[in-house]
């Protein structure tokens, strides 16, 4: 079957990048891993890029379970938003490379995958529980969330906050972030 080699490959290079990283996501290293000729992927990978696309979909995808599951464990909206900037945090932290290649966009711009599909839901989960925490313009509010945790957890996947401080303070400077961006948009309106 077709659909399956194609996600056989998809498969070979989720756990090619999860456990070595992207520099070993290559169409070679992938179709070894998946035990296929080399000529196999041409149909449904013809570069890289759209191999390296495939796979972020899937890391899409995932995040958005995870963002979603947090979500609905939480007992009331804020602890909703906590409990997603929580999550995301880790996701980056347990997941490196597929959350850095998540976001290589140079690198997946052009790719035959429409990213956008897998990413524009993640983000609307986003301004939905930002809205039932402060409902003026919440789209611009889950932009200032968003960026605001992307960066810690950028920092803390990398362990770049290591030498600064410890584990325990991430988890609070992203409630503090959460709180912080929350407050501003509810006093002043945006």
């Amino acid at each position: 079957m077709p659909d399956n080699l194609r996600t056989r490959l998809v498969n070979a290079g989720v756990r090619l990048l999860e456990s070595e990283g992207q520099g070993a996501l290559t169409i070679r290293a992938v179709t070894r891993e998946a035990g296929v000729s080399h000529g196999a992927p041409r149909r449904y990978f013809p570069t890289l890029s759209a191999l390296a696309a495939a796979v972020a979909r899937v890391g899409l995808v995932d995040l958005g379970l995870a963002l979603n599951s947090a979500a609905q464990q939480a007992v009331s909206p804020r602890e909703s938003l906590d409990a997603m900037a929580h999550t995301y945090v880790q996701f980056a932290a347990q997941r490196q490379a597929m959350f850095a290649l998540i976001f290589r966009h140079d690198l997946l711009e052009g790719s035959g995958e429409n990213l956008r599909l897998a990413s524009r839901p993640v983000f609307d989960a986003l301004i939905d529980a930002v809205e039932a925490v402060a409902p003026e313009n919440p789209q611009f509010t889950a932009l200032r969330l968003w960026t605001s945790v992307h960066g810690i957890a950028a920092l803390h996947s990398t362990r770049a906050l290591e030498p600064i401080t410890d584990v325990s303070a991430v988890t609070e400077l992203t409630r503090r972030a959460v709180r912080d961006v929350i407050a501003d948009a509810t006093e002043r309106g945006t």
